[in-house]
Formats: structure tokens, C-alpha cells, sequence
């Protein structure tokens, strides 16, 4: 990892950052990365058992549910969890087809869709957090604007583009600083999905070299490990606030990771 220049912000390390959706792939990153840069964490969950078995008592647990703004306001909830928070890191996300994640618990009108997901639960944590929020750094995804064409389109089919679009407007109208990280197709574990998406999984353990682009034209694989790393590591860089970039992997990493000179691109 470079250092951080002059120029960076939030180097003291002092800050509360909240992490929501930290048990998936990438969110488990990125609590991992937070932990071991000696941030202090609080994390965002509806599963408090599973979050426990994950973490133990190295970060801060908040139960709550970005579906559910009623929660908002409540005791212990995400009204809550958001109180303090200095910087919130977003890694909520559902699959893009149907799969046993979404909750057919009601068959026809599954819970977990990339809309409510992605769309309604981003302008639900916007509407709940602080306008004193240093940061909010949200995972988005490559071809946000590009869903009229190939592979776009198909990916689209059930609308994930359309609402992960909806929370970058969100976010952005909010006017909170913010960075939003668009990613290609999700490689490298941990892996979370146990259905059809299974079958697109590729591993690389992040050997990579990283690409970023900007405007979404970019397109190809992503490593979790690299996305997670670079949720982290835009908050020491005064360089990423307010800045949407895409993030790819390709050609082998011959040297670690230069992030300093990587969002200086930006």
C-alpha cells in the first residue's frame, strides 16, 4: 500500500466507519482491510448471529435493515447504527437473476430484488444518514450507462443497472461527498452466492493488475479482494471525493498496487 500524501484525508484513523452489507463477499473485505489499518468499525447487519460467527467482538454490531425505513427511527436499528458514524461504506448488493437470495418467501413478489436492494435501500441509508457524513462510498457496477448494449443488456434484464443507477443519483443529489466504485463481474471469494451464479465464479486471489476508468467504459473482471481495497483506500485521498471510476483487472501485477497513483488519474 503507498503512503498517503499531504493532501490526503481522514489519516488519523480515528473515525467510526459503518460498513453495510460487511457479511457478503466484498463487505467481509473490507472489514478485514478497515480492521487491519486500525479503523475503528461498526457494521450494519440483519443477521446478528451470522455477523457474530464472522467477527466476533472486533467491530461494533448494529441490527438493522436498509429495506425497511421504518427501522430508521427505532431503538437499536439503523437510526442507530448511522449515529457517529464519520464514514459509511456500502456493500449491499443482491444478485443480478433471480436466485435463492432475493426471498421468494411470497413467490410472487420476492423481497431482496436488485430494485429494493440496490434502488430503494441506497436512497433509504441516504435519507437516514448525517449531512455530517465525511464520505459515503458506494459499490456500484460497470454498464450503469451503458444498458442498451451487449453484455449490458442481458445483465439488465431484471433491472439491476436501472436501480444501482438509482442510488448513485441518490447519492449524488444528496449532497454528501462521495465515491462510487463500479466494478466489472465479481471474481475472487469469498464467494456468497450458492445457485446458477456460482457457475461464473473465476478466482485470481487478487494477482491482478488494476485499471480504472472513468465516463463507464470499461469492461471485464473485477476482483473482490481489489474492490474491497479500494473502498478502503479512496479515504485517505482527498483525490476520490466526489469521483465515480470503474475498476477492472487485467495482465498480471508485477508491483503492488499503487492507489496514490492510480486515483491521481481521476
Amino acid at each position: 500500500m503507498s503512503e498517503p500524501n499531504s493532501s490526503d484525508v481522514n489519516s488519523s484513523q480515528s473515525n467510526l466507519i459503518l460498513v453495510a452489507g460487511a457479511t457478503g463477499g466484498v463487505g467481509q473485505l473490507v472489514v478485514a482491510k478497515l480492521l487491519a489499518q486500525n479503523y475503528s468499525v461498526r457494521i450494519l447487519t440483519r443477521n446478528e448471529d451470522k455477523a457474530r460467527n464472522m467477527f466476533g467482538d472486533r467491530v461494533e454490531i448494529k441490527v438493522g435493515n436498509i429495506l425497511e425505513p421504518a427501522t430508521f427511527n427505532e431503538p437499536d436499528a439503523l437510526g442507530e447504527a448511522l449515529q457517529g458514524v464519520s464514514q459509511l461504506i456500502c456493500c449491499t448488493g443482491t444478485t443480478a437473476f433471480p436466485s435463492l437470495r432475493w426471498d421468494f418467501t411470497n413467490l410472487w413478489q420476492p423481497i431482496n430484488t436488485p430494485r429494493a436492494v440496490d434502488g430503494e435501500g441506497i436512497k433509504n441509508l441516504v435519507t437516514a444518514a448525517s449531512s455530517d457524513l465525511a464520505r459515503f462510498v458506494f459499490v456500484s457496477s460497470c454498464g450503469v450507462l451503458r444498458k442498451d448494449k451487449f453484455p449490458f443488456k442481458l445483465l439488465n434484464a431484471f433491472g439491476v443497472l436501472d436501480a444501482k443507477l438509482e442510488g448513485e443519483q441518490a447519492i449524488k443529489n444528496s449532497g454528501i461527498p462521495y465515491t462510487i466504485i463500479r466494478p466489472g463481474r465479481l471474481i475472487d471469494g469469498p464467494f456468497t452466492s450458492y445457485d446458477l451464479n456460482t457457475l461464473f465464479q473465476a478466482k485470481t486471489d487478487g494477482k491482478k493488475a488494476v485499471v480504472l476508468g472513468t465516463k463507464d467504459t470499461l469492461n471485464g473482471e473485477t476482483s473482490r479482494i481489489d474492490v474491497a481495497n479500494a473502498c478502503v483506500e479512496c479515504l485517505n485521498y482527498s483525490t476520490t471525493i466526489n469521483q465515480t471510476f470503474e475498476l477492472v483487472n487485467t495482465g498480471n501485477k508485477s508491483t503492488p498496487t499503487n492507489w496514490e497513483q492510480l486515483f491521481a488519474q481521476l
